[in-house]
């Protein structure tokens, strides 16, 4: 029997997740004003702060264009396939998990755009959860031929 992901969809992943990083800088400035609580840090924290913030941003560009230009080969039962998109599920499982266990307790301001925004965005992660483990589930099932 054979399983797939359809190619769209999993290319809709990764426009979502370029998406997702190109908007990051502006969440972090306009609905967190997260660049005044980092210069509260110190220094050194500071820059730690704005390193992990662009490690995201690369890394969702990257799963993004990864998601884009190798669609196809991302379930082809391959070992490095069942490597790469176990990692990007994992990433994104744990994203919404956070999201789930830790964000509700924060508040975001209450604009109709950032209230509608945040319901978007949540939708982007858990769609790239579901598509990413999706992908893994069919090439574990492939590479085992089971």
């Amino acid at each position: 029997m054979s399983y797939n992901v359809p190619n769209w969809l999993i290319i809709l992943g990764g426009l979502g997740q370029i998406f997702t990083a190109l908007i990051y800088s502006w969440i972090r400035h306009r609905v967190f004003d997260w660049y005044t609580d980092v210069k509260q840090l110190k220094p050194l924290n500071q820059e730690i702060a704005k390193t992990y913030g662009r490690y995201i941003q690369g890394l969702n560009f990257s799963f993004g264009l990864i998601a884009i230009l190798l669609s196809t080969d991302l379930q082809n039962g391959s070992k490095l396939a069942i490597a790469l998109t176990g990692l990007i599920a994992a990433y994104w499982v744990g994203k919404v998990a956070t999201q789930i266990a830790y964000y509700p307790m924060y508040r975001i301001p209450q604009e109709t755009l950032f209230k509608i925004g945040s319901y978007f965005m949540n939708a982007l992660f858990t769609l790239f959860a579901v598509v990413y483990t999706w992908l893994f589930i069919v090439n574990v099932i492939t590479y085992f031929n089971l």
